[in-house]
């Protein structure tokens, strides 16, 4: 397995993975899947503003993806960013989100961000361990702020501190 930065040749794994985390879970609150030109869109938008999207490749094809950006747009949470990875569903449970998630902990990181922020669907055991052994921590559950599949979603946020808490960035 490959980690690396992504290019735009990579954007049809990375929607393939995406259109299918929408179809078949909750952990993305979106029920149609998205055009080409929506990912290309996404991914020149964090271009722009420097911020990653890595992959984790192999000879089947991209496995994964991983980014973060703006945890909101004014100026004052410059210092915090949102971030999301996904798996492809056949390749799950095999320490590839892990892996992605660590390097993009540590590009944050070297970004001078000072948290990293995730929301993960509540029902999403995998997803709330996985942060919590990276030293993720619950701060927030918001109750049936979602819905999806005729169903109430709540919505878990985790944080992780990336320079130490209350430390200037």
């Amino acid at each position: 397995m490959q980690l690396r930065d992504a290019v735009e040749q990579d954007l049809s794994g990375i929607l393939d993975i995406y259109n299918e985390v929408i179809v078949n879970s909750t952990a993305i609150y979106a029920e149609k899947p998205v055009a080409l030109e929506d990912r290309l869109k996404w991914f020149r938008d964090r271009q722009a503003r420097g911020y990653p999207v890595l992959v984790a490749s192999d000879e089947t094809g991209i496995l994964g993806f991983a980014s973060f950006g703006d945890f909101r747009a004014w100026p004052c949470y410059l210092y915090t960013v949102e971030h999301s990875v996904h798996v492809r569903a056949d390749r799950r449970g095999r320490g590839i989100g892990r892996a992605l998630l660590e390097m993009l902990i540590a590009r944050a990181a070297d970004a001078g961000k000072h948290v990293l922020i995730a929301g993960i669907d509540a029902d999403n055991v995998g997803s709330l361990k996985l942060h919590q052994d990276l030293g993720f921590e619950q701060v927030a559950r918001f109750r049936e702020v979602g819905r999806k599949f005729d169903r109430w979603l709540d919505l878990v946020f985790m944080q992780r501190f990336l320079v130490a808490r209350g430390a200037a960035a």
